[in-house]
């Protein structure tokens, strides 16, 4: 009787259990159907735009569509990670997304005290509730969280779900995310927070605009303590870090955030408006020490006037600096036009240039005399800035006291066309008024724009040879074709770093060379030593004149002091390349001892000019040992014989000679006879 009576019960047993567990398994099931079938909200959160500088801190960012600052999180220090998990949500790393013990402390806690004393929501349900913005007094928004949670538990990784919650949390006002409040409250990056910093970032996003450390530092500075006190409680903090940090003053105001570069960062920004990250160059520090130092240099000089400076590495084409404006927020001094772009007149700046052609084609040397007597060129009679004149003098001179007659004259014999072809080999783009090039382009009758400027003065440092400048890093590029040869590079540089440093400057060999526009529009400098270039302009953005401005004046000291802090000394400029020829007047060869002008070196050849008999122009040659025999006919001994430009056989008696050939390629080769006169034929050499 016994075992048949209990068995009845056990087969009720056995099917309530097997019901419940079917049950389950038909409830978890739907359970799963519910949660994968949920519609997730966009998952990429927008962030604002960065421009970083070369070592990657933050130069200038751009709020999103909505006006937030809201930053992709980056490096956070791990301490903020502990306390926030910690204080928000104990069992994050493992639960799936609702956490029932936390429901059912908060429910009980709640039924006990009358009033809600904790929350049960986990991170996962913030972040869902942040997504979706939706609220969280009614139960309806808590059930579409708890649902949201479990499907992004799903979708996502914890750590991707803690990425969410450091990019989006609130922290009052238009800051969104970690990254944003520490820029924004103590002004650094959240990589290395002190326990005071982290605790309050743990607790304005629970009441964001209520503890808003700027508008109530009191109720910030309680809820931070209340943080500290939990995780004191946790063994996370010591009682003595607790203490140390309860000291620490609550920020009482917002820092702006940076805004370096401004310009440039623009520019970047409009290139290519979708990548969200750009990285540059620019060394931060000099940027904002540079842009301290245009802003004073400005006001001081009248309140529409604007500065602009640009720095660069010449021997990588880096751009370390770019102040594209005095003050870029300033509407009187048009600070939104970047005026390291602009196109404007370079003044005297070119005329280094028109010296280094001329030494490359043989015409003059440093110690060549030159005339600055009164010359018309047709219609055009070019005079010198303090209308004076000075008679015979050095071409060395000329360049140092940037008299406009020698250097018009040798434009003459050059011509223009050679001096805006060499700029565009530089990589300059040199804007013509009318399109055709005239003598006066020289003395500036061009529109260029600083960073060109600078970047033909690197060639220059360069010795002749040009290289792409770029503020975004790899984009610096070395250009395939010199400007001139290395020894009239070399030559020229030497003239400039001969020039003296302005009043008060720091001694040292800077070569530099300073412009000033007609009408006073435009006071320009531009220097390099062994390491690095810089341009210094300063002006009226609208292209009105400034009375008095001259670039000696006002461009070179800040020229001078921009090189001083770029670094503590000048680094030493090259020494000259081997076949410089570094002589005095009377021991140059005759023709370079006195420049002639246009009209007597292409005169059309008297019978007894000298003419080259070998080789012919155009002709191919064998030089297996790098060298070639050349012959003169006709002509007055000594001779002068040339390679491209460069002096190669000084005072030859006889009418054949050996000149030394740098290898294959194309050979301009140049006689002079101790008259002046001159013949010339190209060839190539295998």
């Amino acid at each position: 009787m016994g075992p048949r009576a209990r068995r009845p019960g056990l087969h009720r047993v056995v099917f309530l259990a097997a019901a419940v567990l079917l049950a389950a398994a038909i409830a978890r099931d739907r359970l799963d159907q519910w949660v994968a079938a949920t519609d997730l909200p966009p998952l990429v959160i927008d962030t604002s735009v960065e421009v970083r500088d070369r070592d990657g801190a933050l130069l200038r960012a751009f709020t999103v569509a909505d006006g937030r600052w809201r930053l992709d999180p980056g490096p956070v220090d791990p301490l903020f990670l502990k306390m926030l998990v910690g204080f928000e949500d104990g069992r994050f790393y493992s639960h799936s997304g609702i956490d029932p013990m936390a429901i059912a402390r908060a429910g009980l806690q709640a039924l006990w005290n009358g009033r809600v004393v904790s929350g049960g929501s986990t991170l996962t349900m913030q972040v869902a509730r942040l997504l979706e913005d939706s609220g969280t007094g009614r139960w309806q928004g808590k059930l579409r969280q708890m649902r949201l949670a479990l499907a992004l538990e799903r979708r996502l990784t914890k750590a991707e779900i803690l990425d969410l919650y450091l990019r989006i949390a609130p922290y009052g006002g238009n800051l969104e995310g970690v990254r944003a409040a520490s820029l924004a409250y103590f002004g650094k990056e959240p990589r290395h927070l002190t326990p005071a910093e982290a605790a309050l970032l743990v607790a304005i996003p629970q009441s964001p605009e209520a503890r808003r450390p700027d508008r109530f530092p009191g109720a910030a500075a309680e809820a931070r303590a209340r943080v500290l006190a939990r995780m004191e409680g946790q063994g996370v903090l010591t009682a003595e870090r607790v203490a140390a940090a309860e000291t620490e003053p609550v920020p009482t105001a917002r820092r702006p955030f940076p805004d370096h570069a401004a310009l440039l960062a623009e520019a970047l920004r409009r290139a290519d408006p979708v990548k969200r990250l750009h990285l540059t160059t620019l060394d931060g520090d000099l940027q904002a020490s540079l842009e301290k130092l245009a802003a004073p240099a400005a006001a001081g000089a009248g309140e529409r006037l604007s500065v602009a400076i640009l720095v660069a590495d010449h021997r990588t084409g880096e751009i370390l600096a770019s102040v594209g404006t005095a003050d870029w927020g300033d509407e009187r001094r048009q600070g939104f036009v970047d005026m390291t772009e602009a196109l404007r007149s370079p003044g005297s700046t070119l005329k280094p240039f028109v010296y280094a052609l001329a030494f490359d084609q043989g015409l003059a040397h440093p110690e060549t005399l030159i005339d600055d007597r009164p010359v018309a060129f047709g219609t055009y009679a070019p005079q010198n800035f303090d209308r004076a004149f000075r008679g015979t003098l050095t071409v060395r001179e000329a360049l140092q006291a940037s008299l406009n007659i020698p250097v018009v004259s040798l434009t003459d014999a050059i011509g223009p066309a050679n001096l805006l072809a060499a700029l565009r080999r530089a990589g300059a783009r040199p804007q013509i008024p009318g399109g055709q090039p005239g003598l006066a382009v020289a003395l500036g009758g061009l529109g260029i724009s600083l960073k060109d400027l600078v970047q033909s003065y690197a060639a220059l440092a360069r010795l002749g040879q040009p290289i792409q400048l770029s503020a975004e890093p790899g984009g610096a590029t070395e250009l395939p074709q010199r400007l001139f040869a290395p020894e009239a590079a070399w030559l020229v540089d030497d003239i400039l770093a001969g020039l003296p440093p302005p009043p008060g400057a720091a001694p040292g060999r800077l070569a530099y060379k300073t412009g000033t526009s007609y009408g006073h529009r435009d006071a320009l400098a531009i220097g390099f030593d062994g390491g690095h270039v810089a341009g210094v302009w300063m002006g009226r953005a609208d292209g009105t004149p400034v009375p008095g401005a001259f670039g000696g004046e006002l461009a070179a000291p800040l020229l001078f002091e921009v090189f001083g802090r770029l670094k503590p000394r000048f680094d030493p400029l090259p020494p000259p390349p081997p076949a410089t020829l570094i002589l005095p007047n009377a021991r140059l060869p005759q023709p370079l001892r006195t420049f002639r002008p246009r009209g007597a070196a292409f005169a059309e050849a008297a019978p007894d000019a000298p003419k080259v008999a070998f080789p012919p122009d155009g002709a191919t040659l064998d030089a297996p040992d790098g060298a070639v025999t050349v012959k003169v006919r006709d002509g007055s001994a000594p001779f002068l014989w040339l390679v491209n430009g460069t002096p190669a056989a000084l005072g030859q008696t006889g009418r054949e000679s050996l000149l030394a050939l740098g290898g294959p390629g194309f050979y301009r080769l140049s006689v002079i006879d101790a008259e002046g006169r001159s013949a010339a034929v190209a060839v190539t050499v295998n």
